[in-house]
């Protein structure tokens, strides 16, 4: 079948089973656009930047689990989309971005609107392809989409020049595709995950850490499963938090450097450590030398890199989390040792933990007529039933989000966490709202990271999407404000904001619905009317300025060295 590279791309597309992708045109991939228009199956979502676009294809893979799309032109197109791509290769989140490119001719002439995407791109994709001849365009795109959504997910760029996109080739799309040194290996080694077994057989302090690749590969279930039965604490990575039900009475909440003073404390007094498709960030560990310094650690990740880079492991498990925790409940059910031996065998560690939780639970100190941001988005939990897709933007607004929003299901925190890219989240907030229609989303953010994308708003209208925007709006740059703060003697050195605009003027201009709450009193009917509001709302919520987030672990620190108030 004989077709135009422009006419591939769509029909790949289509093979691929994509309905929805992110763009903005322009001349260099003016011809796959001019295909678009003749294809009714597959929504155009046209952003007001490029940027936008990649994060609203990060967020639509975040929340559906499928692989997110961007298109953009070339030269400034595509390097507007780096850090959206960046955010991605962080957070392993499966995004095909495709680029136009100049001629082929003219590539290295420095052309108008030329700029070596592939290379500029290549230490933040998995993988990414140029392509020069017009017959290896359908293996190329069946690559792509195969490299971002397998093993590790993550992002995958084509730059495609233009007299490609125009010229005529035999379509021979493949059924499957098969890379001599790209080979993820999903079985666990059975040995190892017996290895694991045994030594939660012998602990008598040990821990789960769930971290992102727990959401990525389904292991939800499976996860909450051995935790049951073993009654074994669970904690969560930031990317985890959704991975083990927040509500539950085995969860600890989120470790690391804003995380829960007990799930700090458990971790640093366990004698086993369970990690689930968790990294060991410089978040989660603080001092690396100090990190758990009595527990024998089991790390689960289907990336073998991951394994021994931060931390030293004692019985590694490559291979994908779900079928790895899958093989040790089948250990479990054979030794049908009754969950009351289990409970014993733990009863003095969840007596400690439990001293923790009492001794320093998550708290924050109410002022007569001030609005805590704590306190908004315990309110929010409390109206959506914790039922919302909540997208973040990056600061103090994601952490009091991570803190105090209970998330009892994967895929409904969508959050930057390896890159911390303010505006990433309202960009997010439409992927999220195209692949989930049938739930409310809601983006937290800060008044200096929504003004970063927030041309996005004309996209948002555009396309009827009833989202809402909480704004925890303290007139600062509320993180590096509090670091300034506690470290550096108040000198609030460029965090300040002299001018914060109008944002129900703003909303307003949008055709949108705005709102500013200045007292608590007024934080719930406020969020309550814009519940029931079928467009979108921006509420712009005026908070203490200078409050902080606590716990807080300065850097460099132990996890147990934590500020708390």
């Amino acid at each position: 079948m004989k077709m135009t590279g422009a006419k591939m791309i769509v029909e790949a597309l289509k093979r691929e089973g994509v309905e929805v992708i992110f763009g903005y045109p322009g001349g260099a991939i003016i011809d796959v656009y001019d295909e678009l228009y003749k294809t009714p199956e597959i929504r155009h979502v046209l952003v007001r930047h490029e940027q936008g676009a990649t994060h609203a294809a990060d967020g639509y893979a975040r929340a559906s689990g499928k692989v997110g799309v961007a298109i953009v032109t070339s030269g400034p197109g595509a390097t507007n989309t780096v850090t959206g791509i960046a955010t991605a290769y962080m957070d392993s989140i499966p995004i095909v971005v495709l680029s136009g490119q100049v001629p082929t001719k003219l590539i290295g002439n420095d052309a108008f609107q030329e700029v070596d995407i592939v290379g500029i791109t290549r230490p933040c994709t998995k993988h990414n392809f140029l392509v020069k001849d017009i017959r290896d365009l359908p293996r190329i795109m069946k690559e792509a989409f195969y490299i971002a959504r397998s093993g590790r997910p993550g992002p995958v760029l084509v730059d495609l020049p233009k007299d490609i996109q125009q010229a005529k080739g035999e379509f021979d799309y493949p059924e499957e595709i098969r890379l001599r040194s790209y080979n993820p290996v999903y079985n666990p080694h059975p040995k190892q995950v017996e290895r694991a077994y045994r030594l939660l057989e012998k602990s008598s302090r040990p821990i789960i850490l769930v971290g992102g690749g727990v959401i990525h590969s389904g292991a939800h279930e499976a996860v909450k499963e051995l935790a049951e039965r073993l009654n074994l604490p669970v904690t969560m990575t930031l990317m985890g938090l959704g991975g083990f039900p927040g509500t539950h009475e085995q969860s600890l909440g989120m470790l690391g450097m804003h995380g829960t003073y007990y799930a700090n404390m458990a971790v640093a007094n366990s004698d086993l450590i369970l990690a689930v498709g968790a990294r060991f960030d410089d978040r989660v560990t603080g001092k690396v030398d100090a990190f758990a310094p009595m527990a024998k650690i089991i790390h689960i990740d289907i990336d073998p890199t991951s394994i021994q880079k931060n931390v030293k492991v004692d019985v590694p498990i490559v291979g994908d989390c779900r079928l790895a925790i899958e093989k040790l409940l089948e250990i479990v059910r054979e030794v049908d040792r009754p969950v009351k031996v289990w409970k014993e065998q733990f009863k003095e560690w969840w007596e400690q933990i439990d001293l923790w939780r009492r001794r320093y639970p998550l708290s924050y100190k109410q002022e007569e007529g001030v609005i805590k941001p704590q306190f908004v988005i315990e309110k929010l939990y409390e109206l959506t039933k914790g039922r919302a897709v909540i997208t973040t933007e990056v600061g103090q607004n994601q952490m009091w989000t991570a803190q105090f929003y209970k998330f009892d299901e994967p895929r409904t925190l969508l959050s930057s966490g390896g890159l911390g890219t303010m505006g990433y989240g309202f960009p997010a907030a439409i992927g999220a709202q195209f692949a989930r229609p049938d739930r409310l989303v809601v983006d937290v953010a800060g008044d200096g990271s929504i003004q970063m994308n927030i041309q996005e708003l004309a996209t948002a209208m555009e396309q009827r999407l009833p989202i809402k925007i909480v704004i925890l709006n303290n007139g600062f740059l509320g993180m590096v404000r509090q670091w300034q703060e506690l470290f550096y003697e108040r000198r609030y050195s460029a965090t300040a904001f002299q001018l914060v605009p109008d944002f129900v003027k703003l909303a307003e201009a949008y055709g949108a619905t705005g709102m500013k709450i200045t007292h608590p009193d007024d934080v719930e009917p406020a969020l309550k009317k814009a519940l029931e509001i079928n467009s979108l709302v921006i509420l712009d919520f005026i908070i203490a300025p200078e409050e902080g987030v606590f716990p807080m672990v300065p850097a460099g620190k132990a996890t147990t060295e934590m500020i708390l108030v």
